[in-house]
């Protein structure tokens, strides 16, 4: 007999993530059987399965499944990829790249939140993954390079783009928002050849916070 959350999540997948063209078999897979709820602050829980941001403190959130499941199916993760996340929050999107065979390392610049991934991801016992407290923004990542980076939070400018794309392998991808509200736009940068030759696809529009520490565009003074 389904229980309640299973029944949530089944929902979730038909009526917000394959509406929303997330067709891949394995990430539907992946999202069908992770627990999300496992990952939701309690004070949000009723809101696991919901089609909305989980706030996760300030200006930060967890992206909406459908949000996750278009990254997740963006990216490609294969077995034995070498994964690199950038802001795990929770873990949520973590256990999910782990599920689909992702060697992780994730790197969350708030400490209470990567100790809280941490705790998380070790409960549900999941292998070949690592959450460090460490500042993305401030340079290239130990464990490179790497065959797809996610990026959970937006960029306001693109002056970050070439030391992330930097860390590419050959043929890695990385997903990344790029912009200021009103206009925001998910991609998919993925190098084809050496270091700076890459292919850029626009994925759609978006809007979701911006990273912590981050440019920020220069502003006109009048």
């Amino acid at each position: 007999m389904s229980s309640p959350a299973d029944i949530a999540r089944y929902n979730m997948i038909e009526q917000q993530v394959r509406p929303w063209n997330v067709l891949d078999h394995r990430v539907l897979q992946v999202l069908g059987e992770l627990p999300r709820e496992a990952f939701v602050p309690d004070a949000y829980q009723a809101l696991a399965y919901a089609d909305v941001e989980i706030p996760l403190g300030t200006d930060t959130c967890m992206l909406a499944p459908k949000m996750v499941g278009r990254m997740l199916q963006a990216l490609q993760v294969r077995d034995g990829d070498k994964v690199l996340e950038i802001g795990p929050g929770t873990g949520y999107i973590t256990a999910c790249l782990a599920r689909l065979g992702g060697r992780v390392i994730g790197v969350e610049i708030d400490p209470d939140l990567a100790a809280g991934a941490r705790e998380r991801l070790d409960a549900m016992q999941l292998r070949r993954l690592e959450v460090h407290t460490v500042d993305a923004m401030a340079g290239p990542v130990d464990g490179g390079p790497f065959d797809a980076i996610a990026v959970t939070g937006s960029l306001p400018t693109e002056e970050p783009l070439p030391m992330l794309t930097q860390q590419l392998a050959p043929g890695g991808r990385l997903f990344v928002v790029v912009g200021e509200d009103p206009v925001m736009q998910a991609r998919l940068e993925t190098r084809v050849g050496g270091i700076g030759d890459l292919r850029r696809q626009t994925l759609f529009e978006t809007s979701v916070p911006a990273l912590k520490n981050v440019p920020q565009p220069e502003r006109f003074v009048f």
